[in-house]
C-alpha cells in the first residue's frame, strides 16, 4: 500500500530541511489514461522532505495497481503485486461503490517522470505538480515506480491518437464541447465543469482546468441530464445525483444540451469509426474535407460529415444510403469495412470528383444551400465524375460487369455501375443468372458486398430503410399516380406546426405529381419547378382537422430527412383528392388496403411485437378516429386496433418508444425520424383519450364498457356493498368533481385505492356520470319507449318489451346498463347493511339514469324492473348466476364465522394459477391463518382432479404484483400468511409450478440503485459461512479488504426472492431481492446481482440448501396430504371480488364485509 503526503502549513522555505507531512491513506486506481484516488481513511505520520519542491497538498494515498478493465495497457505488466492482486488469475478489485468517482486525477500523459526520494516513498512529477507518495514496503514502492514510468513513456507514444485526455491538457486532442462554472449541491464554491467527448470533467478551478489536474469525471454512458427548476438540472448516474445550477436559464440550457450530446456520444461505439479512419482519405469528409466525419454512404463508399449527411439524405435512398459510423451498430459487417478499406474516399473520388472545378468546390464552413446543389450535381446528375469509355453502351456495361465481377478489381465495378450498367443484368450462364452469383463463384466477397448494397440504387426503384440495418426491397415498382392543380404551401420546416399559420404565410403554387415526384412551380406556366418532394422519401402524410391553419383544409408531408411540407386548399372535396392521390404515390402496394379508411394520419414506423423483440420491423400505419390500422412485415391483411381498450400507454425513454399494450399483445412502436414520429405519439394519446360526453366516446373495457364505470363499481364492490346508505347519501361535492375530472381525463391511469377515496365520493361519481351523460344511457331515441313499457300488467310481456328495447340500444349502451344493474343486483343481496334495498335503489338511480327531474315514478319502475328481473332480461346463464351466488355465499359465510368466532384472523381469499397465468387456469381460494404452502398446493391440486405420479413434484411459488420477483414458500412449514412476503407487494396470485419451473424471464437495464453489488464467489461476495449470529450466513465484501466482511446476515432469516423490479434497472437480469429482519423488527432490503443465470441457480440452490437443512425435495410421505379440517364448502373455479395492492390493503378489503352476519337470500 501506498500513502501521500502533504506539508504541515509552516514557515519553512520551499527548499529546506526536513518537514512534518500528514499522511491519508487513499484507494488509488491506475489505468492507461489517468492516477486517480478516491476516499478512504485518514493515517498520520511523518517523513523527510529532501531538497525537493514541496508537493502541492492534494490527498491521495494508499494504491493497488491493477488492469483496467476494457482498456489496453500496452506493455504494463501481467502480474502486479501491489495490493496482493494477481492480474492474471483473479478479476480485478474493484473501486468500492461509495467511491465511485474520485477525488482527484492526474492524466498520465502530464506525468513526467518519477524518482524515489527515501524509504518507501517516491516522486511523481508533472508538468506542474509534484506529489509524493509512500508504500507499504520498498518492494512494493519498486514495482510502482517501474509501472508509472512504463505507462507514462507508452501514453506518450500514443499522443497523436484520440484518447479521453482533460480537454486543455497539453496534449488534449479535443476541445471541451461546453465549459465554464456551475454551482454544485454539496461544494461551498463554485467548480469549473467541462464536458468533452462522452465525459463530464469536474475541477476545483480554471487555472485546474488548464493544468488538466482535476477532481473527478462521469461517464456518460450511465448518465442521464433533468432539468429541475429554471436555473438548477440533475446529473443522474446510478451512484450519485449531482446537482448543478447556472448562472441563468439560457445558460442552463446550454449545458443541458451539451450533456445530453455527451450522453449520445458515450452511447455509441467508435471501433468501426477508428477502423475506417485508419486510411488517411477517410479521416476527412469526402465532399466538403471536414476533419474526423462520422456517417457514411455505404453504396457509395464514401464516409461524410454530419452536415453533408443530412443533404444525402436529401438525394434519396435510391442514390444514396446514409449510415454512422458510431450508431448503426449491425450494418457494419466485416466485409463491408474491408469495402470502404478497398475503395472509400480516395478511390470513390477518383470517380465522382474527377473534374470538379475549384470555384464549385465546398468546404468545412459551407453553407447547406452550396452543400445541397454541390451534392445534387456530384451524386445525383454525376457532374463531376470520370466517365467509363462503354458509357453509353447497355450491352457493354453490363458485359464488362460480368467480367470485372469476378476479379478483385473494385473500382473497375463501381465505374461500370455507375456509368449505367445494370446490377441484375443477365448474364447467360443459367448456374449464375445475376452477376451477385457470378461474384459467388469467384468467390469475391467484397463484389458481392457492393453489389448487395448498391442492388436498388436507381432512383426509379423505391427503397425503404429498416432499423438495425437491414433493408426491404419492394418487388414492384410503385403505381404511377397522377395529378395537377393549384395549392397553397408554405416553406419546409424542420420542427413541427405548433402554431396556426395565417392565410398571408401561404404561397399559391402550381403543383404536378407524376412518376413518383411531387413538383410545384411558381405558376403553371414555369418549366422549371421550385422544388420537389419524391414520393419514396415520403415517410408520414397528415390531414389536419378544418381551420386548423387559415387555409380551410390543410395537409402535412414528412419526408426522411427531417423536413415536413404544409399544404392547404380552400376546397376539402379538392384537397382530399390530393390527399388520396399523394397516399397512394408512396404507400406500397401490399398496404393499399389503408387507403380505404379515412385516415386522419398514414406512414411508416418500425415496430417491435410478438415473439421476436429483437429486431425492429417495418410497418404502415393508418390512423382514423380511434383505431389504429395496421399493416405488418409478416401479414398480408391489416389489422385493427382500438385504442380507447387499450390497457396500457404509455412511453419508454426521451419519446423514442411508444408502448401499446392490449389483453393479448404488446406492441412497441419506435421513432426512427423524431419530426413525425412525436407527432404519431400526440395523434395516438389523443385517440386514446376519452374524446366526448357519450359512452361510445369513453376509454373503454374489453367488454365495451366505459372505463370509468368499471373503476367505480370495481372499487364499490371491494369496499361499499356494506356501506349503509350507499347511493343515498352524498359524497362531498369538491372531491367528486376532481375526481370526475380525473377519470373523464384518462381513467386508464386512474387506480381508486382505500383510504385515498371514500366510497360515497366514487358512489356520487358514477351518479354524476350518468345524469351528465350525453344522450342518456337509454339514448333519447329510445327512452320513452322504456317508461312506457312500465304500463304493460303482464309481467311476462313487460320482460319481453324490455328485452326487445334491450337489443335496439348501441353495443356499449347495452354493456354498460348490463354492468350497471349486475352491480345494483349485488348491492341489494347487502341490504341488511346497507338499508339499499331494490326499490330504494331504483329511487336513487331512475331519475339519475332517464335524467328526469324525479317526479316521473316510471323511471324508477323501469329500474326497479330490471334489477328484480335481471336474470331472465340480460339472459344470464346458469353458470354466471352460479358464480355470482357462490361469491356472495362465500362472503357471507365469511361474515358469518367472524361473528361466530370460528374464523380465524388473518384468512382472505386470493387466486391462484396452476402453472401459468390464464383465465381457464385460476383457482379462487379461502385461505385461513393456519394453511401451510404444501395444504395450499394438494387443495389445489385436489380441485383440479390431479393425480401426482411417480418423480412428479409440485410447489407454491410466490410471485410480487408486477411479476417481476418470485420465490418458493413451498418448502417453509410455517403457514402461508406467515411467510408471505409484504415488503414486496404481493398480490393476489400465486402460481403452483413443477420444481423445474423456478426461474422467471426477467430483463434488466442500466442500475439506478447506488449499491448494486454483484455475487462473486472466488472474489469479494462469501459464499454461506458461520456468520456473527452464531448460524450460516452470508457476507459481503469490499474490494479493498477481503479478510472482513462488510456486512453479514443469517440466511436463515433471510426471504429471498428471484428477480428485481424492472423500475431499478439492475445491470443484469440474474438477480435477487433480499429482505431481512432482525430482533428490534427492523427490516433491511438488499438487490443482488450475478453475472450469469449458471451463478444465479448456483447461488439460489445454496440459499435453500442452507435455509432448509439440505431437505430440497419433498419426501415421499410428503405426496399425502397433511389432514386439517375439511371446509365446509369449496369454492370452485368461481369469479371472487378482485382484490388489489399488498397484503394490509386486501386484509382491509375483506375486513370490509366482516363486520356484521348475512343470512344468505332465497329464490335466487
Amino acid at each position: 500500500r501506498v500513502r501521500f503526503g502533504c506539508p504541515v502549513p509552516s514557515k519553512v522555505p520551499l527548499l529546506s530541511l526536513p518537514s512534518s507531512y500528514i499522511y491519508q491513506k487513499r484507494w488509488v486506481k491506475l489505468d492507461a489514461d489517468y492516477l486517480r484516488y478516491f476516499d478512504s481513511e485518514k493515517v498520520r505520520g511523518e517523513v523527510s522532505g529532501g531538497g525537493h519542491r514541496a508537493p502541492h497538498g492534494i490527498p491521495l494515498g494508499a494504491l493497488v495497481a491493477r488492469r483496467c478493465q476494457g482498456t489496453t495497457l500496452g506493455s504494463f505488466p501481467t502480474h502486479l503485486r501491489g495490493g496482493g492482486v494477481d492480474g492474471a488469475s483473479l478479476p480485478p478489485p474493484r473501486v468500492p461503490p461509495q467511491d465511485a468517482y474520485s477525488k482527484r486525477f492526474i492524466p498520465v500523459s502530464s506525468i513526467s517522470r518519477v524518482a524515489s526520494v527515501g524509504d518507501q516513498k517516491f516522486e511523481v512529477v508533472t508538468t506542474n505538480r509534484n506529489f509524493v507518495f509512500r508504500a507499504e514496503s520498498d518492494a512494493d514502492r519498486n514495482e510502482w515506480m517501474q509501472t508509472l514510468q512504463q505507462v507514462a513513456e507508452e501514453r506518450k507514444g500514443k499522443a497523436p491518437e484520440r484518447t479521453p485526455v482533460p480537454p486543455n491538457a497539453p496534449d488534449a486532442t479535443e476541445p471541451a464541447d461546453k465549459s465554464g462554472f456551475l454551482e454544485l449541491r454539496g461544494f461551498k464554491h463554485k467548480l469549473f465543469v467541462a464536458v468533452a467527448g462522452d465525459k463530464v470533467f469536474l475541477y476545483k478551478n480554471s487555472e485546474d482546468y488548464r493544468q488538466g489536474i482535476g477532481i473527478t469525471y462521469i461517464e456518460m454512458n450511465v448518465g442521464n441530464v433533468k432539468e429541475v427548476d429554471r436555473r438548477g438540472f440533475d446529473l443522474t448516474t446510478p451512484y450519485r445525483i449531482f446537482s448543478f445550477s447556472a448562472e441563468s436559464e439560457q445558460e442552463k440550457e446550454e449545458w443541458v444540451e451539451a450533456m445530453r450530446h455527451a450522453i449520445a456520444e458515450a452511447l455509441s461505439n467508435s471501433e468501426v469509426a477508428e477502423r475506417i479512419w485508419a486510411l488517411e482519405p477517410n479521416r476527412f469528409c469526402a465532399d466538403c474535407g471536414s476533419p474526423q466525419p462520422d456517417w457514411a454512404s455505404i453504396n457509395l463508399c464514401v464516409v461524410i460529415c454530419k452536415r453533408c449527411a443530412g443533404e444525402h439524405r436529401g438525394l434519396g435512398p435510391g442514390i444514396t444510403k446514409v449510415r454512422s459510423l458510431k450508431m448503426d451498430r449491425k450494418v457494419w459487417t466485416e466485409e463491408l469495412i474491408q469495402l470502404f478499406h478497398h475503395i472509400g474516399n480516395a478511390v470513390a473520388n477518383q470517380f465522382w470528383a474527377a473534374n470538379v472545378p475549384p470555384s464549385e468546390a465546398i468546404g468545412p464552413g459551407s453553407s447547406s444551400q452550396d452543400r445541397r446543389r454541390f451534392l445534387i450535381a456530384k451524386y445525383r446528375e454525376g457532374k463531376y465524375r470520370r466517365y467509363h469509355p462503354l458509357f453509353g453502351n447497355q450491352e457493354e456495361l453490363d458485359r464488362a460487369l460480368c467480367a470485372a465481377v469476378t476479379t478483385s478489381d473494385l473500382a473497375e465495378t463501381q465505374a461500370l455501375v455507375f456509368c449505367g450498367a445494370a446490377v441484375t443484368c443477365a448474364t447467360g450462364d443459367p448456374q449464375c443468372p445475376v452477376p451477385l452469383a457470378l461474384a459467388e463463384k469467384s468467390g469475391q466477397r467484397l463484389q458481392m458486398e457492393f453489389l448487395l448494397h448498391n442492388k436498388t440504387s436507381s432512383p426509379e426503384t423505391p427503397r425503404l430503410e429498416v432499423g438495425g440495418g437491414e433493408e426491404k426491397h419492394y418487388s414492384v415498382l410503385l403505381p404511377c399516380v397522377t395529378h395537377n392543380g393549384f395549392l397553397y404551401k408554405t416553406p419546409s420546416m424542420a420542427k413541427p406546426v405548433n402554431e396556426r399559420k395565417g392565410q398571408e404565410e401561404f404561397s399559391r403554387r402550381w403543383c404536378t405529381l407524376h412518376d413518383g415526384v411531387l413538383s410545384y412551380y411558381e405558376n403553371d406556366r414555369n418549366a422549371v419547378p421550385n422544388g420537389e418532394i419524391k414520393a419514396g422519401d415520403i415517410v408520414c402524410l397528415v390531414n389536419n382537422p378544418p381551420h386548423t391553419h387559415g387555409i380551410e383544409s390543410t395537409f402535412e408531408v414528412y419526408i426522411e430527412s427531417e423536413r415536413l411540407y404544409l399544404f392547404g386548399l380552400d376546397c376539402p372535396e379538392a384537397a382530399r383528392e390530393w390527399l388520396k392521390s399523394i397516399a397512394k404515390s408512396f404507400v406500397p402496394p401490399h398496404a393499399e388496403e389503408l387507403l380505404s379508411h379515412d385516415f386522419e394520419r398514414i406512414g411508416r414506423l418500425l415496430y417491435k411485437g410478438g415473439l421476436n423483440l429483437e429486431r425492429a420491423k417495418e410497418g404502415w400505419f393508418a390512423l382514423a378516429g380511434s383505431t389504429l390500422y395496421v399493416c405488418f412485415e409478416d401479414s398480408e391483411r391489416h389489422e385493427a386496433l382500438q385504442l380507447r381498450k387499450l390497457q396500457e400507454l404509455s412511453i419508454q425513454g426521451d419519446n423514442e418508444v411508444l408502448v401499446l399494450v392490449e389483453r393479448r399483445r404488446t406492441l412497441y412502436i419506435q421513432g426512427e425520424r423524431r419530426l413525425d414520429f412525436l407527432g404519431w405519439v400526440h395523434a395516438i394519446q389523443k385517440a386514446a383519450g376519452s374524446s366526448g360526453d357519450t359512452l361510445s366516446e369513453q376509454q373503454l373495457t374489453e367488454g365495451d364498457v366505459p372505463m370509468l364505470v368499471d373503476r367505480c363499481i370495481d372499487y364499490i364492490t371491494q369496499c361499499g356493498l356494506t356501506s349503509e346508505g350507499i347511493y343515498r347519501k352524498s359524497g362531498q361535492n369538491s372531491k367528486t368533481t376532481s375526481l370526475l375530472e380525473m377519470l373523464r381525463r384518462d381513467a386508464r391511469s386512474v387506480r381508486l385505492k382505500e383510504g385515498e377515496h371514500h366510497v360515497d365520493d366514487v358512489a356520487n361519481t358514477l351518479k354524476r356520470f350518468f345524469r351528465d351523460l350525453g344522450d342518456g344511457l337509454f339514448t333519447r331515441r329510445w327512452s320513452q319507449d322504456w317508461l312506457r313499457a312500465t304500463a304493460l300488467e303482464d309481467e311476462e310481456a313487460k320482460i319481453g318489451e324490455y328485452r326487445r328495447l334491450l337489443e335496439t340500444l348501441p353495443t356499449v349502451n347495452r354493456a354498460t346498463l348490463k354492468a350497471l344493474i349486475n352491480h345494483l343486483f349485488r348491492v341489494q343481496r347487502f341490504s341488511g347493511d346497507n338499508q339499499m334495498n331494490t326499490h330504494n335503489l331504483a329511487i336513487v338511480f331512475g331519475p339519475t339514469l332517464f335524467q328526469t327531474d324525479g317526479k316521473d315514478y316510471k323511471a324508477g319502475r323501469v329500474v326497479e324492473d330490471l334489477i328484480s328481473h335481471y336474470v331472465k332480461i340480460f339472459n344470464v346463464n346458469d353458470q354466471e348466476m352460479k358464480k355470482q351466488q357462490d361469491e356472495i355465499t362465500a362472503i357471507m359465510k365469511m361474515r358469518e364465522a367472524a361473528s361466530s368466532g370460528t374464523q380465524q384472523a388473518g384468512d382472505f381469499i386470493c387466486t391462484v394459477y396452476l402453472e401459468e397465468k390464464r383465465t381457464e387456469t385460476e383457482q379462487h381460494v379461502k385461505i385461513p391463518a393456519t394453511m401451510t404452502a404444501e395444504e395450499l398446493t394438494f387443495e389445489i391440486l385436489d380441485r383440479r382432479k390431479i393425480v401426482t405420479k411417480e418423480k412428479d413434484y409440485w410447489s407454491c411459488f410466490e410471485v410480487n404484483e408486477r411479476e417481476e420477483a418470485g420465490r418458493l414458500p413451498g418448502l417453509d412449514p410455517d403457514p402461508i400468511l406467515h411467510v408471505l412476503g409484504p415488503s414486496v407487494g404481493v398480490d393476489n396470485k400465486r402460481v403452483p409450478p413443477r420444481y423445474p419451473q423456478v426461474a422467471p424471464q426477467l430483463w434488466g437495464r442500466t442500475g439506478w440503485h447506488p449499491v448494486i453489488p454483484r455475487f462473486r464467489p472466488r472474489s469479494w461476495a462469501r459464499g454461506p459461512g458461520r456468520g456473527a449470529h452464531g448460524g450460516d450466513g452470508i457476507g459481503l465484501t469490499p474490494p479493498s479488504r477481503s479478510h472482513k466482511p462488510e456486512k453479514e446476515w443469517p440466511i436463515r432469516n433471510l426471504r429471498v426472492y428471484l428477480g428485481i423490479k424492472k423500475k431499478l434497472r439492475p445491470p443484469t437480469c440474474w438477480g435477487f431481492t433480499v429482505f431481512y429482519e432482525n430482533e428490534k423488527h427492523e427490516k433491511q432490503q438488499w438487490y443482488l446481482c450475478c453475472d450469469t443465470q449458471a451463478d444465479l441457480r448456483e447461488w439460489f440452490a445454496t440459499f435453500l440448501h442452507v435455509q432448509h437443512g439440505g431437505a430440497l425435495w419433498p419426501s415421499e410421505t410428503c405426496k399425502v396430504r397433511a389432514s386439517r379440517r375439511q371446509q365446509d364448502a369449496r369454492l370452485g373455479n368461481i369469479s371472487l371480488i378482485p382484490l388489489r395492492g399488498n397484503e394490509s390493503e386486501m386484509r382491509s378489503s375483506v375486513a370490509a364485509f366482516a363486520t356484521d352476519p348475512l343470512t344468505l337470500l332465497r329464490n335466487v
